[in-house]
């Protein structure tokens, strides 16, 4: 055993001798059922903090004499791809209740198998962690944000078995955010289960924290803003108050607070140029991770919390049963995510607007993005927004290095579900009396979300039947636009509320959506090109380099732009390219741009009817400013 080796066992036996007396003291004070079993342990110390390291050691008692079968995640609640948390995990080191090491095996990159022990089986093991967000952990001397399931080993077929964890911080004055139960000991808690601890977040640091109580519907829960940050206390005020304003706002769609399991939600923020931005939800809290300040964001991370703490309701309890069990060893597909994340993401900003914390033209924009997608992108020839939320394992944060098609073929289930939702929000009001889709949200929470009984998308569509009394609106809907591809006539819908949808005014001629990559003077094009655009249909593509529309060189952007600017929609000219080494020259078309603005009547000069304005304040609220 290496000296480095010995001094790490050591000190983790040390300090696990420490943990066992400080548990002593707070066993009475916890719930009933973890006397049924005898409880997992877990010690985390942070000795190594300034090398991204935690020590962690996690100890099994009264398991038989069986082989165990200790594992790490594959995947993270939230998270639909494979991750393999296992590639951070070394320096493994297993003992048996009297301390006697213990050989294993590693029948798979992601198991650890332990034999021949006596009943308990402590296994200690080093984590690398330098990726603070929703789906990583992060360890530094300023703070350790754990993503529990890229943190700590479990095993197999102990599920059910309660759970303690002890931290010791590396610096004294960290404390503690997370959904995790407290205890009397600042640094100890505990979890029902293995999938409540999985889904427990955990940031330890000098966090500057806000709390406050909301009441609804006889109900009443304490919310903490733990804000991990190199801002001003003044910010972390200014972002509470706008926080508490969309969490009224939320609960106002949905008509009560969730039953938060310990009385309390907590968002765990972490604003800091050296983190990942992100943002993830849980059960009783939720993840909120940028680079940049409040300040210099221009507290624009409140898009973030409001789209996460909307899961509260959607997704940790009106539950997709696709995904109910989560399976950390697995990715998870889901048929739902256009529902779960999309209708997520049309709520996150309404709510926002509702709260007046953004203004009618930027609440605008935003769904003029939505729309501009789920119109021009050829993706939604390809597949509906069910089959969209199938391919998430390969899109949501996945990795992988040969290129795809994806611009062509996907469109994310956040944006398409979104515009879905925008659809299917304005055609209730249209053609149903004081029937919104805040009334099929409350009635899906009613029958879903207060019971959690998972749903279906066949589900969702008898929900919309039961809200609207119309069975036939209901199969139809679904039948066209989410099982099937076709496109809302959004034009239409938002006239309702004094909305004007038109395309955007534009110069010159358009040869479709292009990235270009300058090298010296080479002009890449650095991405697919779109089908239907005039490059695509000209044969140009990825990794080919334009070299001259007509005689006028591409040397630069401005070049590219000077020369658009020389044609007209329905021009002709000759591009010249490189394509894989073969000088190539092709005609193009040039087309208008077919971009979409959204702007209300008033901001485009026409004139606004009473009835459309009150429709417009029934759907977003505030001021109806232009």
């Amino acid at each position: 055993m290496h000296d480095f080796y010995r001094w790490q066992t050591a000190a983790s036996s040390d300090h696990f001798c420490e943990s066992v007396m400080r548990k002593a003291l707070f066993l009475l004070c916890l719930p009933l059922p973890v006397f049924g079993q005898a409880p997992i342990e877990y010690d985390v110390s942070f000795e190594n903090a300034a090398h991204h390291e935690a020590r962690i050691t996690v100890t099994w008692t009264d398991i038989g004499d069986a082989p165990l079968q200790v594992r790490m995640s594959r995947s993270s609640p939230g998270r639909y791809a494979l991750h393999e948390f296992a590639k951070n995990v070394y320096q493994v080191w297993v003992v048996d209740g009297a301390g006697n090491p213990l050989t294993f095996t590693r029948p798979d990159p992601y198991q650890w198998d332990v034999s021949g022990h006596d009943g308990t089986v402590s296994v200690t093991y080093t984590l690398y962690a330098d990726r603070a967000g929703g789906t990583y952990s992060g360890i530094d001397l300023t703070h350790a944000h754990l993503n529990m399931p890229a943190t700590f080993m479990w095993a197999r077929g102990f599920d059910e078995r309660p759970i303690n964890v002890t931290f010791s911080p590396a610096v004294d004055d960290w404390r503690v955010a997370t959904q995790l139960a407290p205890t009397n000991d600042e640094f100890v808690f505990s979890a029902p289960d293995l999938q409540y601890f999985l889904d427990s977040p955990t940031e330890l640091s000098n966090f500057s924290e806000r709390a406050w109580t909301v009441r609804a519907n006889g109900e009443s829960a304490t919310f903490k803003l733990a804000v991990h940050h190199d801002g001003s206390e003044e910010d972390v005020d200014r972002f509470l108050t706008m926080a508490k304003k969309v969490v009224a706002a939320q609960v106002e769609i949905f008509g009560e607070l969730p039953s938060f399991d310990y009385g309390t939600y907590t968002f765990i923020a972490d604003y800091l140029p050296y983190v990942s931005g992100d943002g993830m939800e849980h059960r009783n809290s939720t993840i909120l991770a940028s680079t940049q300040s409040l300040l210099d964001n221009d507290f624009g991370q409140l898009g973030t919390l409001s789209h996460e703490f909307i899961h509260a309701w959607n997704v940790e309890r009106i539950r997709p049963a696709s995904l109910e069990p989560f399976d950390f060893e697995r990715a998870n597909m889901s048929a739902n995510l256009w529902f779960a994340e999309g209708f997520t993401s049309y709520y996150g900003p309404l709510a926002i607007r509702r709260a007046d914390e953004s203004t009618m033209a930027d609440y605008l924009g935003a769904l003029a993005n939505s729309i501009n997608t789920v119109s021009h992108s050829p993706g939604r020839t390809f597949a509906s927004a069910p089959e969209m939320s199938m391919q998430a394992p390969f899109v949501d944060a996945a990795s992988a290095i040969d290129p795809t098609n994806f611009v062509n073929t996907y469109i994310s289930y956040y944006t398409y579900g979104a515009a879905l939702g925008l659809a299917l929000d304005l055609t209730l009001r249209e053609q149903f009396d004081d029937i919104t889709l805040d009334t099929l949200m409350r009635h899906i929470w009613q029958i879903h979300g207060t019971t959690e009984l998972p749903y279906t998308n066949d589900d969702l569509r008898d929900r919309l039947a039961e809200v609207t009394g119309s069975e036939r609106f209901a199969t139809e809907f679904f039948a066209k636009f989410i099982l099937g591809q076709d496109l809302p006539d959004y034009k239409s819908l938002l006239s309702n509320a004094g909305v004007l949808v038109r395309q955007k005014k534009s110069s010159g001629a358009y040869a479709g959506p292009v990235s270009l990559e300058f090298q010296g003077n080479d002009a890449i094009i650095s991405d697919n090109t779109i089908i239907g655009s005039p490059l695509y249909e000209a044969g140009l593509d990825r990794g080919d380099t334009v070299v001259a529309i007509d005689r006028l060189k591409i040397r630069g952007q401005a070049r590219w732009d000077n020369a658009l600017r020389r044609y007209a929609p329905g021009d002709t000219a000759t591009i010249s390219y490189i394509q894989r080494g073969v000088p190539r020259s092709s005609e193009v078309e040039f087309i208008e741009n077919p971009q979409l603005e959204v702007m209300t009547y008033e901001a485009a000069d026409m004139d606004v009817s009473e009835e459309q304005l009150r429709f417009r304040t029934k759907w977003l609220g505030g001021d109806n400013d232009i």
